[in-house]
């Protein structure tokens, strides 16, 4: 009797399976095809040059973009004939007058050619993502440190998955893919902050999860907020890094 239930168990088993496998799909190809929304049209740019739905934050020229994030007076880094910015010695941090929620970045940084002190004191600056989520920048040639603090990091959390480093005095890119975190009503965390980082191309931070903001001492932590600027740091250890060519798309 039960070798019998089982033998019609299996039947009836295979039956079910046989009738949801033979389940008929689309007769026609254009039963499959989309047209609408029509994503828009964005230009590329050439040879370096952003792209044409891009918000300029530094192109060389000035500092109308920045403020001084202490207290919001105008910026005191070094504006150079290059089309580059240098960290002024102990003049704070920077900021932008504009807040971004997601969105793609692209800066580029340098190292001077000459430099001075070694480990985390080397040349050592960050991007801070809605003023809570660091980018660190520092010059890792030749000078090893704590790998989650090292270029390329973010900071205290994520360890790079390279070190892609251009030559200390040449200049870096770094692209930036960040999706902001979305909190409750109550201001609880519901899906926390990612981040994807290309270093000079190469791939160095995958859809990280971000764990909360970056503390020097402790563990990361959330704390409920809206879109927030983009900040540079200044290391306050005469670092003199350089930065150029930076712009930001926004991500819905």
């Amino acid at each position: 009797m039960m070798k019998r239930r089982s033998a019609l168990f299996g039947v009836f088993t295979l039956m079910i399976g046989f009738a949801f496998g033979q389940k008929k799909g689309p007769t026609n190809p254009e039963a499959t095809e989309i047209y609408k929304p029509v994503p828009p049209r964005v230009i590329p740019g050439q040879n370096g040059a952003p792209p044409s739905d891009a918000i300029i934050l530094f192109d060389g020229s000035n500092f109308d973009q920045w403020i001084t994030t202490a207290d919001s007076t105008a910026v005191k880094w070094h504006l150079n004939k290059d089309g580059s910015m240098t960290v002024g010695n102990k003049t704070g941090n920077i900021q932008t007058k504009q807040n971004f929620g997601s969105m793609q970045l692209h800066l580029e940084w340098k190292s001077p050619q000459k430099v001075l002190n070694k480990g985390q004191q080397r040349a050592n600056s960050g991007v801070f993502i809605q003023k809570r989520y660091e980018v660190q920048v520092l010059d890792n040639n030749d000078n090893p440190t704590y790998v989650n603090g090292q270029v390329g990091a973010l900071y205290k959390q994520g360890i790079p998955l390279a070190m892609a480093s251009s030559p200390t005095g040449e200049w870096n890119a770094y692209d930036i893919i960040f999706h902001a975190p979305e909190f409750s009503r109550g201001g609880n965390i519901v899906k926390p902050a990612t981040i994807t980082i290309l270093h000079n191309g190469v791939l160095i931070q995958d859809h990280f999860e971000i764990e909360g903001t970056i503390e020097y001492i402790g563990w990361p932590k959330y704390e409920a907020h809206g879109k927030a600027p983009l900040m540079l740091q200044d290391h306050r250890d005469n670092s003199r890094v350089s930065f150029r060519n930076i712009w930001v798309r926004e991500l819905k």
